[in-house]
């Protein structure tokens, strides 16, 4: 019933809105548009009359509805445990640790470079970039001594 009451709202609704613009080059949309409308109207009147007949007059269907009873389950069987848990023991002797050395210190990177120098002085390069960042700090030569 819904569907047949949707599809003729849809196809009116298309009709008033193409037959005009299809129609500009007559006597003007307004004219002709309630026109074709109306005869959309009167084509799709028999069909929504006898889908309203129609649904007044027969039962909707239903699908039966099958209720099944839930099926029987046995208590489940539980065998003996495979294992059996003693008492914890207390006073039992602490268990012994293997103690291992430390390890060597890894081996240092090639040595840095830390000055470098120039004529008029050079850049030291302070830290060691771990527990203390690295800087490079500019070191002037000291002036040369007045000429005698």
């Amino acid at each position: 019933m819904r569907r047949i009451l949707a599809v003729s709202l849809v196809v009116i609704l298309m009709t008033a809105v193409l037959v005009p613009q299809a129609s500009a080059g007559g006597r003007g949309p307004y004219v002709v548009a309630p026109l074709f409308g109306l005869a959309a109207l009167a084509l799709a009147a028999p069909f929504i009359i006898a889908g309203q007949v129609i649904a007044a007059t027969t039962v909707p269907y239903r699908a039966p509805v099958v209720v099944a009873s839930p099926p029987a389950y046995s208590a489940p069987a539980y065998s003996a445990p495979a294992y059996v848990e003693s008492a914890p023991a207390y006073g039992a002797p602490a268990p012994t640790y293997t103690t291992y050395a430390r390890p060597a210190p890894a081996p240092r990177g090639p040595a840095v470079s830390r000055v470098v120098e120039y004529p008029h002085g050079r850049y030291l390069l302070r830290g060691d970039g771990v527990t203390t960042a690295y800087q490079w700090v500019w070191l002037p030569n000291p002036p040369p001594p007045p000429p005698r």
